[in-house]
């Protein structure tokens, strides 16, 4: 017998206590041992060598704009799996996957017309927002910005729901998919420190997030589907994967 949908609780003082700790004591730490080491090379370069300064505002806003991509992958899909019901209300949690994906967005266009600047290669306007015109790894660049487009789109399909209607926005919305593959491909292949550590664990961990989240998603889609007329489901698994908060079976 399939459970009831889990109910907002929200977490235990205690453990909302320890959770906030342990994340200004660990922003703290990173901060406090990266941010003397970093200012100082940012110091060296732009005295040595300023047109660098651009090139590491690329990568650094790559590398950012990925993680935040990620981010709001793994987020819808804990929302579409119901895990976080129990511990943030629907709607807030709907619109930070809408923020984040909107903020990676920014993040990414900022990534790519800042290569306006660098003086490594000769970008031009034409070939940062024209796929596969990179003077730099044509192809690899053109899958990025083919999954810049489609996370674009994606975007702006928050803001027309309602004239799409649920089934259409639903669509669209799967293109997140090709999205996050595609960003994926263009920072492995493309970007300059995929050979490091750090690199690895950053595409790894997002990887391995998506994957297992999306997995469980068609666990229980099969599940819902094998249910007998006897065993009704409840609305949290009735649901779609992107349907809206608190859109029940009548709704899809």
């Amino acid at each position: 017998m399939i459970g009831r949908p889990p109910v907002y609780r929200g977490l235990p003082g205690p453990l909302r206590f320890v959770g906030w700790l342990a994340i200004a004591v660990g922003g703290g730490l990173a901060i406090g041992l990266t941010a003397p080491t970093a200012l100082m090379r940012l110091g060296a370069t732009a005295a040595l060598q300023p047109g660098l300064l651009d090139w590491y505002a690329v990568r650094a806003l790559g590398f950012l704009g990925y993680i935040v991509l990620a981010a709001s992958v793994v987020y819808g899909l804990l929302l579409s799996t119901k895990i976080l019901d129990a511990i943030a209300h629907r709607p807030v949690s709907f619109a930070l996957h809408k923020d984040l994906a909107l903020v990676g967005l920014f993040v990414l266009a900022l990534h790519g017309l800042l290569l306006v600047g660098d003086a490594s290669y000769s970008f031009s306007l034409r070939s940062i927002l024209v796929p596969f015109a990179s003077p730099y790894a044509p192809v690899t660049v053109g899958v990025g910005q083919l999954a810049f487009y489609a996370m674009a789109v994606v975007n702006a399909s928050f803001y027309v729901r309602r004239f799409l209607g649920q089934r259409a926005w639903r669509f669209i919305h799967y293109a997140t998919f090709v999205t996050f593959i595609g960003g994926t491909v263009h920072g492995v292949l493309s970007g300059s420190d995929s050979g490091s550590t750090w690199a690895f664990g950053i595409y790894l961990g997002a990887l391995a997030a998506t994957i297992f989240l999306t997995t469980y998603r068609i666990v229980l889609s099969a599940a819902a589907r094998r249910a007998t007329p006897s065993q009704p489901l409840p609305p949290a698994l009735v649901r779609g994967p992107f349907d809206r908060p608190g859109a029940g079976a009548a709704h899809r």
